[in-house]
């Protein structure tokens, strides 16, 4: 059966953001395997739509890291290495280190509240596992807090654009801890020290978070 069965016919209207978000959905769960090569004429197909609007989803794709154009051998569901796993954590540990310093003194009640209201519908997503990319699509809103709050533009930018290649390496990890989500309480001390007093506790906790994420999805791509 082909991976691309998972395809469903679109509609006119958004062509080029609906196929964006179909495509982004099956390759971050992992129903487009990383490596599979993929055919304009196959996607289009699948589809059921015009060759203008994929190419355009494609290039959006292919820019946010998803896809990799190869010349003169294809498009192909990107491939993550140790090493692209490496930058990631490396980037995003001193992103959201650096963002917190931003954040720490503008944490009103309200923002504390907000941070609350995310991870509660982190929860949910956690608890409710129907759709695989739920629950990474809240763990990133939680994530996103403190970038939201440092009114770093910059920054923000920053974080919006490596986004997507957590996206794909969150779904990795669940993958390698065999479950669609992260672990029930696995933010719990994230929460506890975000709205605390102790800002090094919150740095030296961010640092520690990743790298034993970094450490399980590495043994799952990478097995010694």
């Amino acid at each position: 059966m082909s991976q691309l069965a998972a395809l469903k016919p679109l509609e006119d209207t958004t062509i080029r953001g609906r196929t964006v978000e179909q495509l982004r959905r099956l390759v971050v769960t992992g129903e487009l395997a990383a490596g599979t090569r993929l055919t304009e004429t196959e996607l289009a197909g699948a589809l059921g739509i015009s060759r203008g609007p994929l190419r355009e989803a494609i290039r959006e794709l292919v820019d946010i890291g998803l896809l990799v154009s190869k010349p003169y051998k294809g498009l192909f569901v990107r491939e993550i290495t140790r090493k692209d796993l490496e930058e990631i954590y490396s980037l995003r540990t001193a992103l959201e280190q650096f963002a917190f310093e931003q954040a720490w003194d503008k944490r009103t009640p309200k923002a504390i509240k907000e941070l609350e209201n995310r991870h509660a519908s982190l929860i949910s997503a956690i608890d409710a596992p129907e759709d695989p990319l739920a629950a990474i699509e809240q763990e990133l809103h939680l994530h996103s807090w403190c970038y939201e709050l440092s009114v770093h533009a910059l920054l923000l930018q920053s974080w919006n654009r490596l986004k997507p290649n957590l996206q794909f390496y969150f779904a990795m990890h669940q993958q390698a801890h065999e479950r669609k989500g992260p672990a029930r309480g696995s933010h719990d001390e994230y929460i506890r020290l975000a709205c605390g007093s102790d800002k090094g506790a919150m740095l030296a906790h961010l640092k520690d978070h990743m790298r034993q994420g970094l450490e399980t999805t590495i043994g799952f791509i990478d097995p010694a």
